[in-house]
């Protein structure tokens, strides 16, 4: 034992060793996240928490943080993938903590939303959709295409905005592709969306009923970070599906304020009188304007034109 500790105690004298600690020193105090946490932990932290905390901190400056060194999730450069390092003070000293990294979160999440949902049946094209490749036609289109790169813009960068858009507009003009390439910008930002094919959707719930599944589907649903329901208005809604399905998913996200698309062939006035008439024929404006107040205080609506491309 006694060699071994003469030969550390040697080391740690040495000029080359001296100079390699200097260096990593000078390395991690200049670290601006390093700089930050002492500063707001001035008062917690022991008089040598730096010295007795050099390995640790070494291995924080040097491991990626809010994903910023990993091109993705597969390739992260972390020991443990997927997880980022934290700091923390035990005992006065410095200490890391391993957390999910938002890549993870964001994956973690679309998944489980996915494992629960077999209604998604957007076409391949929306799900590669970006907005570099939108084409810009048409003022109109312009338009639309600044309204959803501000969307995104923001939702990236103001955690309390939660106004998504409706988008309405003809058949066939690009409304579905639009809202594909919001989720996948947001996408590259850690942001996790969820996509439905609002009329599937419906039956799919419908059948669930059965198999015991649906109160875990609607809570997946309404709780989904962002959550984008294409192609509202085509279906034929009965009662309980606007009331029971729709108004409790739109209910819940109105309340926690979270962000929420749409597209559909109607503006607000036309799908209020969509859902005014259920598939009995029974009309029911109050319920139909109850939907609508929720739908217009989560989204702002934007007209888009073109061309048919399907034909």
């Amino acid at each position: 034992m006694d060699p071994i500790n003469r030969t550390i105690k040697q080391l740690a004298g040495s000029d080359r060793f001296q100079e390699r600690y200097n260096a990593m020193k000078k390395e991690i105090v200049s670290n601006t996240e390093v700089q930050q946490f002492f500063e707001q932990h001035k008062e917690e932290l022991a008089p040598n928490a730096l010295d007795q905390g050099m390995i640790k901190l070494y291995e924080f400056i040097n491991r990626s943080s809010a994903c910023k060194s990993c091109p993705s999730l597969e390739q992260c450069i972390n020991t443990m993938g997927g997880y980022e390092p934290k700091i923390i003070i035990q005992s006065g000293l410095i200490d890391l903590e391993y957390h999910r990294c938002p890549r993870k979160i964001a994956h973690e999440e679309q998944r489980r939303t996915e494992t629960l949902i077999q209604s998604m049946y957007v076409p391949k094209d929306v799900l590669r959709a970006t907005l570099d490749d939108v084409e810009l036609d048409s003022d109109h289109r312009i338009h639309v295409h600044e309204m959803a790169d501000e969307i995104v813009d923001r939702l990236i960068h103001d955690k309390d905005h939660f106004k998504g858009l409706f988008i309405y507009g003809d058949f066939g003009v690009g409304k579905s592709y639009i809202l594909g390439a919001i989720a996948n910008e947001l996408k590259k930002n850690n942001r996790a969306s969820f996509i439905l094919y609002f009329p599937e959707f419906l039956r799919e719930m419908k059948q669930s009923i059965g198999d015991q599944s649906f109160t875990s589907k609607m809570e997946a649903v309404k709780k989904s970070s962002i959550l984008m329901l294409d192609d509202i208005g085509a279906e034929s809604l009965s009662s309980w599906a606007r009331d029971e399905v729709l108004g409790t998913i739109l209910q819940y996200r109105m309340a926690e304020e979270l962000p929420t698309f749409f597209t559909s062939n109607f503006d607000y006035k036309g799908l209020e009188h969509h859902l005014t008439y259920s598939q009995r024929g029974e009309e029911e404006p109050i319920k139909a304007a109850r939907i609508m107040e929720r739908i217009k205080h989560l989204t702002i609506p934007v007209h888009m034109e073109g061309k048919n491309r399907r034909n």
